[in-house]
């Protein structure tokens, strides 16, 4: 249940249930001792110690609930985006930067604030964050470790601050939050939201080698791929990894904690998207066990929900996710996530596979895709069926191998490119981790 990049597609056998069977009784006991491993190797400590540290944010919030402008007190951020938007649009410009000025920690992540004001309360706090950092690299009271972890942030923060970024959500407390547009999103009738997963944070936002298995890249992808389809089309994608996510493979991967947590940013966040028609969200591992807690709650304007090398999503049906949005569903036949054991014990375990024929998701083709993290790769299917789910071309949607029945009931006919249904028809990897035999 990790996103762990370094994992990348080795198989972890000792989850495999081949050398069990199908038993619910022998996967029952297989989750348990994976949880035995899990605990004789890390610790009860290291794997649940996952409260973010009280830090700036905190502080910007408590003198955000003291203030006011030009005497008139300040809204309670718990008032949600409409009530916000609605306060800043009674504001003069000069009262608007004001409150950038003054406050960029609180109005870079507010919901409702407009978009541009958040870019630009995000740019003065990530250029205090910065200058707090390079004077962390050269601490002598830091361990090497920690000047070198100093360094790297630095060097994060350098690049978010680079060529006109939109950063629209940044949070340097513990491990760090964050989330970038690609494209305007104040005009954006069409949203996208790519949710990623487990050991994501400030540092790993981006990456540059294997740029595609971490949050910026796979936004980024997308956002190229919607625009190639329908360049037309007023579009934008979000980088969203504004929660806090399990670190490592642990209790905290195995449970819905962190999960119910980020599935309320996640039901605030889409909120807040006032001008969009549409909305489709894009979960990757841990980030699709967020989307399978926040789908009861989540605005009718959410129309899908596309999750890929997922872990379960906390339901055993799609009918359990209480959503009338569309689920969809993607898994490469070498991914080691299909090693989980799918079921819930208690608090442990996300629920059933959803790429199972039970869960009644529309599964998806991954042809192309490679191991865990290589469904946002540019040229794969999956990436692909993410693009025209997005723009809303879901005729022209890939579905995997025997999958298509399911994969395209209730779309119209009218709008089936028959070039897009060849799962059933093709020799690619069945995303059950089987290998369907081409027709003849």
């Amino acid at each position: 249940m990790s996103s762990f990049p370094e994992l990348g597609s080795t198989p972890t056998s000792w989850f495999s249930t081949s050398w069990f069977g199908e038993s619910p009784v022998w996967r029952a006991l297989l989750a348990l001792t994976v949880v035995f491993v899990l605990l004789a190797t890390t610790g009860w400590t290291a794997i649940r110690n996952q409260t973010p540290a009280a830090g700036s944010r905190e502080a910007a919030v408590a003198a955000w609930q003291d203030g006011s402008i030009d005497g008139r007190g300040l809204p309670d951020l718990a008032d949600g985006p409409r009530v916000l938007a609605d306060f800043f649009s009674s504001l003069t410009t000069t009262q608007q930067e004001h409150l950038v000025q003054r406050y960029p920690l609180v109005v870079g992540n507010m919901g409702g604030a407009p978009v541009e004001l958040r870019y630009r309360a995000n740019r003065i706090a990530l250029d205090e964050a910065r200058s707090t950092a390079k004077k962390r690299m050269n601490d002598l009271g830091l361990t090497e470790e920690g000047r070198q972890d100093a360094g790297r942030l630095m060097h994060r923060f350098e690049s978010m601050l680079s060529g006109g970024r939109q950063i629209l959500a940044f949070d340097p407390t513990g491990p760090g939050r964050a989330a970038e547009v690609f494209g305007d999103l104040a005009q954006a009738r069409q949203v996208s939201v790519v949710v990623p997963g487990v050991d994501t944070n400030l540092v790993n936002f981006e990456r540059t080698q294997r740029k595609y298995s971490a949050p910026v890249g796979m936004a980024r992808a997308l956002y190229e791929e919607e625009r190639a389809q329908r360049p037309e089309e007023r579009t934008a994608v979000v980088a969203w990894a504004d929660y806090t996510t399990p670190a490592g493979l642990g209790v905290d991967a195995a449970t819905g904690r962190l999960a119910e947590d980020g599935a309320v940013r996640l039901d605030s966040f889409v909120d807040s998207l006032a001008h969009a028609s549409r909305v489709s969200l894009f979960c990757h591992s841990y980030g699709s066990v967020v989307c399978g807690v926040a789908a009861r709650d989540l605005s009718p304007k959410v129309t899908d929900i596309a999750v890929a090398g997922s872990p379960g999503m906390r339901a055993e049906t799609v009918a359990g996710l209480r959503t009338k949005a569309r689920v969809w569903a993607a898994r490469d036949a070498d991914d080691w996530i299909q090693d989980v054991p799918y079921l819930e014990i208690g608090e442990l375990g996300h629920g059933a596979d959803p790429v199972s024929r039970a869960f009644g998701a529309r599964v998806i083709s991954a042809s192309r895709a490679v191991g865990h993290t290589g469904y946002f790769e540019p040229g794969t299917e999956s990436l692909e069926s993410f693009a025209e789910i997005g723009v809303g071309a879901l005729g022209s949607v890939d579905c995997a191998a025997g999958h298509s029945t399911q994969c395209q009931v209730g779309i119209p006919s009218s709008g089936i490119q028959q070039t897009g249904i060849h799962g059933s028809d093709s020799g690619k990897a069945g995303n059950d981790g089987t290998r369907v035999p081409e027709k003849v």
